[in-house]
């Protein structure tokens, strides 16, 4: 079977590789959630509702924030992956983050993202991000799906992004179809893009 995820180096953060999978049709949201709560490290990862996602850029925003804060100790979270689920939130509640942006029960569509060291025992290379691939693709019971923004056009409750952000409702305009019949123009899909970093950059700064 082909590997499920894509490995992503971010700019100015050399230490550290992501590994990056997305899954739809997750059936198994409930028992992925438990294993987190019951602190199971074999399944140490950030573990999001995709739908909450509105694209490629919001992803990396998050993991940005997360491992620099993991570089400079200022975590506020138990690791760099629960970091990522907070660093999404617009606020500085962490439980409500987890209640918002990470897995659920009735979860659907599941982004899964492990951060990998490109130093010691652990490091990023082919043996590692392999052994993610394989323990990922038995662990989530989904259907892969590429890791760009027109998969999350699909996945996307744009409408739901909103009210978690407090954007404001767009104009009528030529139209992009989501998913629970949302719909939004590229332009306002970048307006609102540009909204959610703002406020993530913002949030406890």
């Amino acid at each position: 079977m082909t590997n499920p995820g894509t490995v992503l180096r971010i700019p100015h953060l050399q230490d550290s590789l992501v590994y990056v999978a997305l899954f739809q049709s997750v059936k198994n949201s409930s028992f992925l959630r438990q294993q987190l709560i019951e602190g199971n490290t074999t399944y140490e990862y950030a573990f999001l509702d995709a739908s909450t996602i509105l694209s490629t850029t919001h992803v990396l925003a998050a993991c940005f924030r997360a491992i620099n804060d993991a570089t400079a100790n200022r975590l506020r979270t138990r690791n760099v992956h629960s970091e990522i689920v907070f660093a999404l939130s617009p606020n500085n509640n962490i439980a409500e983050s987890f209640r918002r942006f990470g897995v659920a029960d009735e979860t659907t569509s599941l982004l899964a993202i492990k951060v990998i060291p490109t130093t010691g025992t652990a490091a990023g290379d082919s043996s590692a991000t392999d052994a993610i691939a394989t323990h990922l693709r038995g662990a989530v019971e989904g259907e892969p799906a590429p890791f760009t923004d027109e998969a999350f056009a699909g996945l996307s409750d744009v409408t739901r992004i909103r009210k978690l952000y407090k954007a404001p409702a767009p104009g009528s305009s030529r139209k992009k179809t989501g998913v629970n019949g949302t719909s939004s123009s590229l332009q306002e899909l970048k307006s609102l893009e540009s909204i959610i970093i703002g406020s993530m950059a913002i949030k406890g700064s």
